[in-house]
């Protein structure tokens, strides 16, 4: 796998499902197992639905970030976890549509399992149809688990979360978050920890 280094990495904002994507979200066809939770299991995606650039990868890592970072590449749908040893894990991701993309730099204010949605005043002025919130669940939009992000000792609004539609990875079909396939995201929640930096540029 190629190497890169900062300049190479965009951060992307927060993510969201269309209501109209809750009937997908249903189909079988793209499960093939479960990792057991609480209070609802995670389905596991057929890795051979998604293209193989998409899919987890140790990948070797030349740049200065310390091991704990959070880098994202939009252009390429990338997301980066650096760890020691100049290697880093990349996971395909899903970014915010044009117009619809936040970049700078944040931290992982908080975390949290099966999160409740709540859109934004400005999602419900864009679709006045969307619900006040949605509880956690297999038909969130936020999938399995959410990285919240910071900025300033506030809420950003942005999240790294799961998704209930895996065919999304590897596209701009976001509110501007970034998804990830849940059992991708399980992975990191357990693995980053609050004040993570997330390089956004």
């Amino acid at each position: 796998m190629d190497s890169f280094n900062r300049r190479s990495v965009i951060f992307g904002g927060l993510s969201l499902l269309a209501l109209s994507g809750r009937a997908e979200a249903a189909r079988t066809d793209w499960y093939i197992g479960r990792i057991p939770d609480q209070p609802f299991d995670i389905r596991l995606v057929d890795k051979m639905r998604i293209p193989e650039q998409f899919r987890r990868h140790s990948v070797p890592y030349s740049g200065r970030e310390p091991a704990g970072t959070i880098l994202i590449n939009k252009r390429e749908r990338f997301l980066y976890y650096i760890e020691n040893g100049g290697r880093a894990i990349r996971f395909g991701i899903a970014v915010g549509r044009d117009g619809q993309r936040w970049s700078g730099e944040a931290i992982v204010g908080r975390r949290a399992r099966w999160p409740t949605w709540t859109p934004t005043a400005n999602m419900r002025r864009r679709n006045p149809n969307l619900p006040q919130s949605v509880p956690g669940g297999p038909n969130n939009p936020l999938g399995a688990r959410a990285l919240y992000l910071y900025r300033n000792g506030r809420d950003t609004l942005y999240r790294i979360h799961g998704t209930n539609e895996p065919w999304s990875i590897g596209t701009a079909a976001s509110s501007g978050c970034i998804r990830m396939l849940n059992e991708h995201v399980f992975e990191l929640f357990g693995t980053v920890r609050n004040g993570a930096r997330v390089i956004v540029i």
